[in-house]
């Protein structure tokens, strides 16, 4: 079975299962969603974060938060 490369908020955020272990990552990058999303709560700004990667634009981060919120949106079973 071949996994296919899939992208989500406007071609921002993507899939491909080879790269990062097919994890979300910004525009088929190796920066993932959740790395992104751990530097928004440790409290760094946007500003910081592009200065950090400046191969990111600008509307890559809200994409980030865009794509967590969807995923919350999703029904869990814990068990």
């Amino acid at each position: 079975m071949t996994l296919e490369k899939v992208a989500y908020i406007n071609g921002h955020i993507s899939i491909d299962p080879d790269i990062c272990n097919g994890k979300p990552t910004i525009r088929g990058k190796r920066i993932t969603v959740h790395a992104i999303l751990d530097f928004l709560s440790a409290g760094e700004t946007t500003e910081e974060i592009l200065h950090q990667y400046p191969s990111l634009e600008p509307e890559d981060i809200p994409a980030c938060l865009e794509f967590a919120s969807c995923l919350m949106e999703q029904r869990y079973t814990l068990s």
